[in-house]
């Protein structure tokens, strides 16, 4: 019998029925089961993660594809979002030691002696390649065993091409390494419009060939690894740096290059300490008198990235470079703007590769990775739909309502139509003796190539009462039919040819994630002597990009010069190793952009505005063509291309302004101008002093040229000219 009460409920005295205590206690063991058998249920990504076998992980972000690997990444992320401050110190890897190695008790122990060691080999062996072509003495250190990781890196092939330069790698070796070339490439952003080019991120490029061409052309060049090796300790004397092995082994090296990626034990030290980098003379380029290492602070922002491999895509001949299928949406305690990059992979003819990315700020409540791949799996499915409508023009309508004669005509015999699908077609017209059929309600302008078939016919009927427009074929006379548009079917209520895939259907190779941690004083000035960080763990990256192999291939040229300068100089203190990791106004202009396609909680903007500004942006860049456009979509930012983007879009768009303010913040625009402003400045310095002062290079001591070479290389870099269509 259950005891009943009178109690007060919601304030309001009456027969409120109240449990006793027997029959609640009763009530919250059931529950609490209740719930640990919810927690005992493994999540759908835990399912799908566990099912794929797993061969063995490798080095480099993106080279873990096990549950437990991301549930490890979760953990380091959430510690990167906690409010409470740590204040236990990382490991202390480096120590700085006065006097010389030979008075230090490394006397008699077997040391392996290099011009140059390589903390982390997945990009690391890279630059140590090139410095071994250069005739340098090169070890490799890295913790797992030296390969690339099965997931493709995609690049276009110019700036493939610059391994070749850098004299690294020959033409043969690069299309062995190319598993897949594909065109053109889309951006997108949710229903405002497309914009479509061709050979950015074209290539699907196999780090397990290209790894081991470079490995096997590293080891020609005399070159050292130390596979299976983690690092141990760093002593730093003025005459070498001194690394310990976890395993034993000592080298001696006069540098000490760190290439181990975002979450380096070297670089979380380094933003322990406050470091002024005062230039030799202080140059007037140089926009602060000092610069700060971050000293364990949270980034200033985050890509997160979840994605998969999958085989069962049909239609798989295209790729997105960005697209957005949806608005803002709610995840958690937060809320995110997802995008949208796929690429069809070299494994088969039907495998894709499908990243879902998201830029946040670091703080509590911030979604964690499986919280994403759970929505990617509801996702993906709608965002192929999406991807695969974008393609269908009028021939791919199916269900029995359009029929081609061929794969290559736009019209054929019948279309028949809803009633109020035959208001689009608002009539027939004779242009220059062809029949021409004009769409214009209900469509939106298309972009991609044109949509001018031939085909035959003899007459067009178009009956907009009864929804039918009917085409009669005739083998005589040619006929052209444009149709300037493209059909919404969504909106339309027709199904597609393309439909979006189903999970079910899908053969999942591979789940994808990872954390890219991003700071606007990228990239990393050094903080030590005879150390320098390189790739990922120097920040020279993109903000807005995830992965760094693109920055690599561009910069890998001037830094491989520049080390090789520093070792044969003697320049290996911190202020002239920094001047190899310079100041960039480009780069820290562009993570603005980063900011502006964050979600903001309480931001009082619309939740389609950033896909409305990324629209507005790209459309704009679209009509001041290729100089514009493509060196953005190379994650290049140029002072002329951004200011006539800039303009076009407050007189186009002028509207949008107050908007923009309310998403990134008066503080923050306030701080990118001064970029902007120093943008400009290095590029008119790289144009007219750097011509200048490159004649007197050769009458300068040698410290000097060293220095005035990487300022010039930095007025270059750093203005985005070094970028050449």
């Amino acid at each position: 019998m259950m005891m009943v009460q009178l109690g007060q409920c919601n304030g309001v005295l009456g027969q409120c029925p109240k449990l006793s205590p027997l029959v609640r206690r009763r009530k919250e063991r059931i529950q609490r089961s209740m719930s640990l058998q919810a927690q005992a249920l493994p999540s759908r990504t835990q399912r799908i993660m566990e099912s794929i076998a797993v061969e063995g992980e490798v080095g480099g972000a993106g080279g873990a594809y096990s549950y437990n690997a991301l549930k490890r990444l979760d953990h380091i992320w959430s510690s990167i979002c906690s409010t409470v401050t740590v204040s236990q110190e990382p490991q202390q890897v480096v120590s700085s030691i006065p006097g010389v190695s030979s008075h230090s008790d490394l006397t008699g122990k077997a040391v392996d002696k290099f011009d140059v060691v390589v903390c982390g080999g997945t990009l690391g062996i890279f630059i140590a390649t090139a410095l071994s072509a250069k005739g340098l003495q090169v070890g490799i250190v890295e913790r797992n065993i030296l390969k690339g990781r099965e997931q493709e890196w995609n690049i276009s092939r110019k700036e493939l091409l610059e391994l070749v330069d850098v004299g690294i790698l020959e033409e043969k070796d690069i299309e062995q390494t190319i598993a897949m070339n594909f065109n053109p490439n889309r951006c997108g952003f949710e229903d405002k419009g497309e914009i479509w080019v061709k050979d950015i991120l074209n290539l699907g490029v196999s780090p397990v060939k290209l790894i081991e061409i470079m490995k096997k052309r590293f080891i020609s060049l005399g070159g050292v690894i130390f596979e299976g090796c983690s690092v141990s300790s760093i002593s730093i004397y003025e005459d070498a740096s001194v690394l310990k092995l976890a395993e034993g082994n000592i080298l001696s090296s006069r540098l000490i290059i760190d290439a181990m990626g975002n979450f380096s034990p070297v670089v979380k030290q380094a933003r322990l300490f406050l470091l002024s980098l005062c230039c030799i003379h202080f140059h007037y380029t140089q926009p602060y008198s000092f610069l700060h290492i971050r000293r364990g602070r949270k980034p200033d922002g985050v890509c997160l990235v979840v994605g998969s491999c999958a085989r069962g895509f049909k239609d798989n001949s295209t790729s997105d470079i960005i697209y957005s299928s949806s608005s803002v949406k709610k995840v958690g305690d937060s809320e995110a703007q997802y995008f949208w990059e796929a690429f069809p992979a070299g494994s088969g003819p039907f495998d894709r590769t499908t990243y879902m990315f998201t830029y946040v700020s670091p703080q509590p409540g911030s979604p964690k990775l499986e919280e994403l791949l759970e929505d990617f799996w509801d996702l993906m499915p709608e965002y192929q739909h999406y991807r695969g409508i974008s393609n269908i023009y009028c021939s791919r309508i199916c269900d029995g309502m359009l029929r081609t004669k061929t794969c290559f005509v736009l019209v054929a015999m019948s279309i028949l139509l809803p009633k109020h699908l035959a208001d689009c077609f608002q009539g027939v017209g004779l242009v220059g003796g062809k029949e021409k059929i004009h769409l214009d309600s209900g469509l939106r302008q298309a972009s991609p190539p044109s949509l001018k078939h031939q085909t035959e016919i003899d007459s067009v009927d178009c009956l907009s009462g009864s929804g039918r427009v009917s085409l009669q074929e005739s083998s005589s006379k040619p006929f052209l039919l444009s149709f300037p548009a493209w059909i919404d079917i969504d909106k339309l209520g027709i199904s597609s040819g393309r439909q979006g895939v189903s999970l079910d259907n899908l053969e999942i190779l591979r789940v994808i994630y990872g954390i890219f941690p991003t700071y606007r004083d990228s990239p990393l000035p050094a903080a030590f002597d005879r150390i320098l960080q390189f790739g990922d763990a120097s920040g020279i990256q993109s903000p807005v990009s995830f992965g760094g192999f693109g920055s690599l291939t561009r910069h890998l040229g001037r830094l491989s010069e520049g080390v090789y300068e520093a070792i044969n100089g003697d320049f290996l203190d911190a202020s002239s190793l920094s001047l190899l990791n310079p100041y960039m106004p480009n780069l820290s202009a562009s993570w603005l952009f980063q900011r502006a396609m964050s979600a903001k909680k309480n931001s009082n903007v619309p939740p389609e505005f950033i896909n409305e500004l990324l629209y507005v942006n790209f459309q704009s860049m679209q009509k001041l063509g290729d100089p514009v456009l493509r060196p953005f979509l190379q994650d290049v930012i140029q002072f002329g291309a951004l200011s006539k983007t800039l303009g076009l879009v407050m007189l186009t768009k002028p509207q949008i302004i107050p908007s923009i303010f309310k998403q990134v913040g008066i503080p923050v625009l306030l701080d990118w101008s001064s970029h902007f402003f120093m943008l400009g400045y290095y590029t008119f310095l790289s144009t007219y002093a750097d011509p200048v002062i490159r004649s007197l290079l050769t009458a300068f001591p040698s410290k000097m040229k060293y220095e005035w070479k990487r300022y010039l290389e930095a007025w270059k870099f750093g203005s985005g000219l070094d970028y050449k269509l």
